[in-house]
């Protein structure tokens, strides 16, 4: 048996998020990947990922894996795989990895961008990647929200219902908030999420960025530990998984090489 471990980039738009659920549901980036791998070499796996991401949610780093006895070399399988995927998922690159590695537990901390078109008139290019926000936002105002977002909290009122975590404390190591021409990105590098937390923190600085919330009131917002205080839910067409970092390094020292720097 080979633990083999996959990177993954997909176009969710047409996905019911990546869990596989009843067919009945819609097709869902695990059951496309695992039903393909059942077809290329005639055996079952069940995929450990590195993020559950929601219906629409995109991802151009995913990680998962899966323990095999099929003998196609490490190097061959994301052409094989890619020869039978749709055209909205692809194979990145795959490895033999230690018996021990879980793409979910052995992870360190993770990225997710989260993009919106603050154009008047939405852009027909990134519609389906960018949540279009006609109302001009102060990014400025944004980002000074972001700060105080940063470092260690519990984070019980970014949680919407429904999430499996036992715990809410949490580490942002990085909040940051660009704008380019009208689009606007939001990168946040975490040690782990709850259920839609990031969509729910965008949606806050959203508020922020349209007067509705003073930069001042978030250390209140996240003392209160009140979902009610964070009402917003960001589109999940905005958001992507970019990067899971499983080395002991940190999230600071790469910035560099994943050209988060340039967001400051």
């Amino acid at each position: 048996m080979r633990n083999i471990r996959l990177k993954v980039a997909y176009d969710g738009t047409n996905y019911h998020g990546f869990q596989r659920q009843h067919e009945t549901h819609g097709p869902t980036i695990q059951g496309t990947l695992e039903s393909v791998w059942a077809r290329l070499v005639e055996e079952e796996v069940t995929l450990a990922t590195a993020g559950r991401t929601d219906t629409g949610v995109h991802a151009s780093g995913q990680v998962v894996n899966f323990m095999t006895q099929a003998r196609i070399p490490e190097d061959k399988i994301p052409k094989a795989f890619n020869s039978m995927l749709p055209r909205d998922i692809k194979i990145l690159q795959a490895e033999c990895v230690s018996d021990d590695f879980n793409a979910r537990w052995s992870a360190k901390w993770k990225r997710y961008d989260y993009q919106m078109d603050n154009k008047p008139i939405q852009d027909v290019f990134t519609r389906l990647y960018a949540c279009h926000v006609p109302i001009p936002l102060n990014v400025a105002l944004m980002q000074e929200a972001a700060n105080l977002l940063e470092g260690r909290h519990n984070f019980k009122t970014f949680a919407a219902a429904g999430g499996a975590s036992k715990t809410f404390e949490r580490t942002i190591y990085r909040l940051l908030v660009k704008e380019d021409h009208g689009l606007i990105i939001v990168s946040c590098v975490g040690d782990g999420f709850l259920y839609h937390m990031v969509r729910i923190i965008v949606g806050t600085l959203m508020d922020v960025g349209k007067g509705r919330i003073r930069p001042q009131e978030i250390p209140e917002i996240i003392a209160s530990q009140e979902r009610r205080r964070a009402k917003m839910i960001a589109p999940a067409h905005g958001l992507s998984l970019v990067h899971v970092n499983y080395t002991e390094e940190s999230p600071f020292e790469v910035f560099k090489d994943l050209r988060i720097n340039d967001l400051t």
